[in-house]
């Protein structure tokens, strides 16, 4: 009998103990820090750079989106392909508008400044809408987890300068896409 009860004690202690550790490794599932871990990027936060140059190609385009794992932001070239969108991405200090060097106030942990190798005019009158050193039109950033500020600063020399304001400096990507390039910040590390 006694017998009987100890395996019957021993089998109740494994049960409880198995349900104890299971049922942590769901709840941690819906944690910030479970699905941090989800969302591994690897990109890193050096400077990507990609000296192509769209030959007649104009923006006409900038608009944002929001991803579980990235805030993104995309520059739409519509005549152009992939391997003609050239850019330079990277972390600044501050955000100087190209070509007066005046600086444009940006919010946020970070500044990270996109051009993109196409102007945003054609034969002088524009082809975007964006005024230069204003928020991006038509882009409200309420909700976004890393994106906090958005703006068109100038385009000159068939180049366009953009900013973007971050909660804190963090990895990114940048993706040449037939039609448009992609800025992809990720919301950790």
């Amino acid at each position: 009998m006694r017998a009987n009860r100890t395996v019957w004690m021993t089998a109740a202690l494994v049960t409880a103990t198995l349900g104890a550790v299971a049922m942590p490794t769901a709840a941690t599932a819906a944690t910030p820090r479970a699905a941090a871990a989800a969302c591994p990027t690897g990109w890193g936060s050096l400077d990507k750079v990609d000296w192509s140059y769209t030959a007649g190609e104009y923006i006409t385009n900038a608009r944002t989106g929001r991803h579980e794992c990235y805030d993104r932001f995309v520059v739409d070239v519509p005549a152009a392909s992939a391997d003609q969108i050239g850019y330079t991405v990277h972390y600044v200090d501050q955000l100087i508008q190209d070509p007066t060097g005046d600086p444009i106030p940006i919010s946020g942990g970070a500044i990270l400044e996109v051009i993109v190798r196409a102007p945003a005019y054609d034969s002088g009158a524009p082809t975007y809408p964006g005024q230069a050193g204003q928020p991006l039109p038509g882009v409200n950033l309420t909700g976004y987890r890393t994106f906090r500020d958005a703006k068109f600063a100038s385009s000159f020399e068939g180049q366009s300068q953009f900013g973007l304001g971050l909660r804190a400096r963090l990895p990114f990507r940048v993706l040449q896409l037939d039609g448009r390039l992609v800025v992809d910040v990720a919301h950790s590390w």
